[in-house]
């Protein structure tokens, strides 16, 4: 299925995601580092991490929702797109809360705070399984000629299409 938000023919939502996965997962291992080693730097280094992975993860979400969207109705792949989604949402959510209890003292978290990191952090490898299925498993935002030879994304995707049907 090739649908939803582009650009110059790959979907949004995918380039947007490795930021936000990248600056999250990282946080959440300064962070219990920091606990570990008592080392106010680490945890202030994943106060700014934290603050940046959720702005990222935000703008994911956006275009992650357009392109659910675009997946047919009453499908396999609409039911766990919208899991897929809402689990996503769910952790974006605990990484949130897990910021604002570190705001006031973001080099001295509470420990509670370090411990939302951690279940959020499971909540988003549970939604990027999830997000693994549609992709791999489901085709989902894959383009339809896909294959080991296709031309370039930046070619005519009118011209391949006609190549391909004969």
């Amino acid at each position: 299925m090739n649908g939803g938000a582009k650009l110059l023919g790959h979907s949004i939502h995918p380039i947007l995601i490795v930021f936000p996965l990248g600056l999250l997962a990282t946080a959440t291992i300064f962070d219990i580092l920091a606990r570990l080693m008592d080392n106010a730097n680490l945890a202030a280094a994943a106060y700014w991490m934290l603050l940046a992975g959720l702005v990222g993860g935000a703008l994911a979400a956006v275009f992650g929702w357009i392109d659910w969207f675009a997946i047919p109705g009453g499908t396999r792949a609409k039911r766990i797109g919208l899991a897929h989604g809402l689990t996503n949402a769910a952790a974006l959510v605990i990484y949130a809360c897990s910021f604002y209890l570190r705001m006031e003292t973001p080099a001295t978290p509470p420990l509670v705070a370090t411990v939302l990191l951690v279940v959020a952090s499971s909540a988003a490898l549970v939604g990027g399984w999830l997000g693994g299925e549609l992709v791999e498993r489901l085709g989902i935002g894959v383009h339809p000629g896909a294959n080991p030879d296709a031309p370039s994304s930046l070619t005519n995707d009118s011209a391949y299409a006609a190549e391909a049907k004969k």
